[in-house]
């Protein structure tokens, strides 16, 4: 032990200067002193550590250099330090996802796995399961085994975690492990039982059964290891999540029991556990207990807990924290600034409106002092607040302003300037004052994005104020005085001001006169075209191309523009048939979260368009015009899962069958599907799945030819799975030899609705305008008695019927009726659409109760009259 003993004065002298003008160049010159004999093991030891720093720099290393490094370091296994020994396995494992020919030291890490010096053990385990791939780890399976249920913790603990990592490549050999696993379950170490319940868990993950028996045996007799007792809450927690049935009950008995646990970790678990299943404030009791207790503990770790998950409570129960009311108060004036932060922000969701100016005041004393995570919690908060407290607009949006002017990065101004948008767009009275907010602000915005985003805002709200000309000057000079990106959107508003606006239009006809001498091609470009449209006096074209521009998703444009110019470069390019992007707007519903997440978010279309690829010939049927949201065939507990994603294209339909196989003992081949297509369908290919082993989803793909006439593309079209079976290890999970047998499996129909068909959306401000416009195309309407009693659920069920968003829902006040004169029994659907083929439509459903039923009259306008009445054939 004597080697692990250093200096004090030698760290303090010598550790600021070592990893200071670090080249690889020298790095490599440096590993040759590897090659003496004898080394020393200080100087080893300041090598090994210089290399390890610079990989986690992030320093490339070509294939070569990292071979020299990795074999120059494999030298150092002669040397007996113990902390030199460690370091090698340690530079092992960095360089051999780099270099060439690293099994070569298998034979030597095996030799130090299976030794009886404890310290290299674990690391050896660690180091040879990074290099040795998968045909080679039947030689040290034996050793595995052995070593998970070593008796020393660090190398079962390392066989373990290095077990977890080989279940993403080799799950067949690790679920041989199981049963060792089991074992080291019960293990007095709280970390080898903990990695042990993860390596079981994981190798069940796909089979329900063997997770429910392992989750009620271990329920029975509690675990010593407080990490392990929480994989097993969240494991049962999964379990009651999926089944909704009394059948849960022992689930969330088990989960309640935990709340009396005595570590904290697994209260907190337990109560976090809870909080996520239970649906209705009562049951929610115990667990809001728990965390009340938690805001009033010594312990910082806890108090933010608590706050936190009594945050994202308020979302769906509100009533059930509004208990916790003065511990959250106490929790205001809490040195750590982040759990201050969360008190108030949970106080702003559950308190009165009379307690809002207070609670502002308090926080505005410390925003200041948080991180920008935390100051987006608390704007998200103020956006909840301008929704359900709409007469207190006046005093949220000032504070909001007063944050804009803070320092701050582009995701907090980002969620700021949304917030002010929502107000805009939600609340008439806060127009004036929200719009005056943002004009102020992009004065000194420096973020292209969120000036853009906000010019967007001015073109499309400010012509509805009252005093619309008082914003033109703000945006005109974002043309003067901003970049080109920000000059061509200044443009655009401009533009949208004189289409809406006739009194302004001599004046913006002069500003956009002016833009065509800009020094930037984009924004010349559009001075040039909107003046001409505007020029035009076209309503209709006025419309299309300056008020209601579809946006398109960016990526699928991309791909349908690249196979027109491949397949039919001389044919005109039809846009509409791209989809348009549509806006994500933040549910009401969703928790306050601490974590922003940057992640883009890919709409269906682009996340299967990759696996379409597969399909011969695709780029002929032209861009995809819509991919439906995947559809279960069978029931979750069945041995083979099927889901059919239904891809829409002009005059074809691609049926996307993913096909999961969950038996471990079977191994399929040459699966497809065989359908029963409704009258006018052609099928005209098939891609089958030629493999589908155990736990891997594989894809089935038919591509058919709609009907021409499309009244007859309603119907159902009748499915069933096909394949060879053939037996296999149920461990290895390698087929037995033989040819297997023919076997088929009863899949749900799957039905073609009018609603696959359109791309809808609902009303926007221009739609009565549209409507009036459309007066002279073919019209159908007709009159339906609806199932429902409850004029609230007849609207959602057509909504979802038609594939119409919500918000197309008309309120009273758009029908200009109060709910004392009826506004309740009343309800008017109005939205449009996008046929297939690239025809519009347009929709308006009034939905009336009276005697305990609803009746709706639908009226649907479009150029096609067939396109008309294939939507009241959807409806009857």
């Amino acid at each position: 032990m004597s080697s692990f003993r250093r200096d004090k004065k030698e760290e303090e002298d010598g550790g600021a200067s070592v990893f200071q003008n670090l080249d690889k160049t020298t790095l490599l010159q440096e590993c040759r002193y590897f090659n003496s004999t004898p080394v020393n093991p200080r100087k080893c030891i300041h090598i090994l550590t210089k290399i390890i720093f610079l990989l986690n720099q992030g320093e490339k290393l070509t294939t070569q250099e990292a071979t020299d490094m990795f074999f120059a370091t494999t030298k150092l296994f002669q040397s007996k330090d113990v902390v030199l020994r460690r370091l090698v396995y340690l530079c092992i494992k960095e360089l051999s996802s780099m270099a060439q020919d690293v099994i070569i030291v298998t034979s030597s890490l095996t030799k130090d796995m299976t030794g009886k010096e404890d310290l290299y053990r674990a690391a050896a385990i660690r180091a040879l399961c990074s290099i040795t791939d998968s045909s080679m780890l039947q030689a040290i399976e034996r050793y595995m085994k052995q070593a998970i249920v070593d008796k020393n913790p660090a190398v079962s603990s390392a066989a373990l975690v290095s077990a977890l990592h080989l279940s993403a490549t080799v799950p067949d050999l690790v679920r041989r492990w199981v049963n060792d696993a089991q074992e080291a379950i019960m293990s007095d170490n709280i970390m080898v039982s903990y990695h042990a319940l993860g390596v079981v868990a994981g190798a069940r993950r796909n089979d329900r059964l063997s997770t429910v028996k392992l989750v009620t045996k271990l329920a029975r007799s509690p675990l010593r290891s407080p990490y392990a007792m929480c994989l097993l809450v969240r494991l049962a927690a999964k379990l009651a999540e999926e089944d909704q049935t009394d059948s849960s009950e022992p689930y969330l008995e088990f989960i309640e029991s935990c709340l009396r646990h005595k570590s904290e970790i697994v209260v907190y678990e337990a109560a976090h556990a809870i909080v996520n299943l239970r649906k209705s404030a009562r049951d929610l009791a115990q667990a809001v207990s728990v965390l009340q207790i938690f805001c009033g503990s010594s312990k910082a770790t806890l108090r933010l807990a608590g706050a936190r998950t009594l945050a994202q409570l308020t979302a769906k129960h509100p009533n059930a924290v509004a208990a916790c009311a003065v511990d959250l108060e106490n929790l205001i004036s809490d040195p750590n600034r982040s759990v201050a932060t969360l008190a108030v922000t949970t106080l702003l969701a559950t308190g009165a409106e009379s307690s809002i100016d207070r609670l502002m005041k308090q926080i505005s004393t410390f925003m200041s002092e948080i991180s920008d995570e935390f100051k987006i919690v608390v704007v998200r908060a103020i956006r909840r607040l301008c929704s359900k407290y709409p007469r207190k607009h006046q005093s949220l949006a000032s504070f909001l302003a007063g944050m804009l002017r803070e320092e701050g990065g582009v995701e907090y101004k980002t969620a700021i300037a949304d917030t002010i948008i929502a107000l805009v767009e939600e609340n008439p009275d806060a127009k004036e004052t929200g719009l005056a907010h943002l004009c102020e602000f992009i004065e000194d915005c420096e973020h292209t994005s969120l000036a853009v985003r906000i010019l967007h805002v001015l073109g499309r709200e400010g012509p509805k104020a009252r005093q619309p000309s008082r914003y033109i000057r703000y945006i005109y000079n974002r043309v003067i005085l901003e970049s080109g990106p920000v000059r061509a959107a200044a443009v655009s508003a401009v533009a949208r001001f004189g289409a809406t606006r006739e009194e302004l239009l001599p004046n913006i006809r002069v500003l956009l006169s002016r833009c065509q001498l800009d020094d930037d091609d984009e924004v010349r470009d559009r001075a040039i075209f909107y003046s001409a449209i505007l020029d035009s006096n076209d309503k209709q074209l006025i419309d299309e191309y300056i008020i209601n521009v579809p946006m398109h998703n960016p990526v699928l444009l991309e791909k349908a523009l690249s196979d027109h110019i491949l397949i039919q470069p001389d044919e005109p390019f039809d846009i509409s048939t791209v989809p348009a992007t549509e806006e994500q707007n933040e549910n009401e519903d969703t928790p306050l979260q601490v974590e922003i997440s940057n992640q883009p978010i890919a709409s269906r279309e682009e996340i299967y368009s990759e696996q379409l690829k597969i399909v011969p010939g695709i780029e002929k049927l032209g861009p995809i015009f819509k991919t439906c949201e995947a559809i279960d065939l069978t029931e979750p507990e069945t041995e083979y899962r099927v889901r059919c994603v239904k891809h829409i294209f002009t005059r074809h339909l691609i049926l996307q069958f993913e096909c999961l196989n969950t038996l471990n003992d079977q191994f399929l081949e040459k699966v497809h599907i065989r359908l029963d297509v409704a009258p006018g369908y052609t099928i005209l290919t098939e891609v089958a799945c030629e493999k589908l082993p155990y736990d891997v989803q594989g894809s089935v793909f038919c591509v058919l030819q709609f009907p021409a006439n499309p009244i007859e593309t309603l119907g159902t079209i009748g499915a069933t799975l096909e394949f060879v079976v053939r037996d296999c290890d149920s461990t290895t999970g390698l087929p037995d030899s033989g040819e297997g047998y023919a076997d088929t499996y009863p899949l749900e129909e799957v039905e073609i609705g009018c609603a696959d068909q359109f791309r809808t959306r609902a009303a926007t401000d221009e739609w009565e305008a549209s409507w009036e416009r459309g007066a002279t195309a073919p019209e159908a309407c007709d009159t339906f008695g609806l199932s429902k009693n409850d004029v609230n659920e007849a609207a959602i069920a057509v909504c979802e019927h038609l594939g119409l968003p919500k918000s197309a829902i008309a309120t009273c006040e758009h029908l200009g009726l109060t709910k004392a004169a009826g506004g309740d029994a009343v309800k008017e659907i109005r939205g449009g659409g996008l046929w297939r083929e690239g025809t519009p439509m347009l929709v308006r459903a009034r939905l009336v109760a009276a005697q305990g039923a609803v009746t709706m009259q639908l009226t649907v306008r479009s150029p096609r009259e067939d396109i008309a009445t294939l939507i009241l054939a959807a409806v009857s």
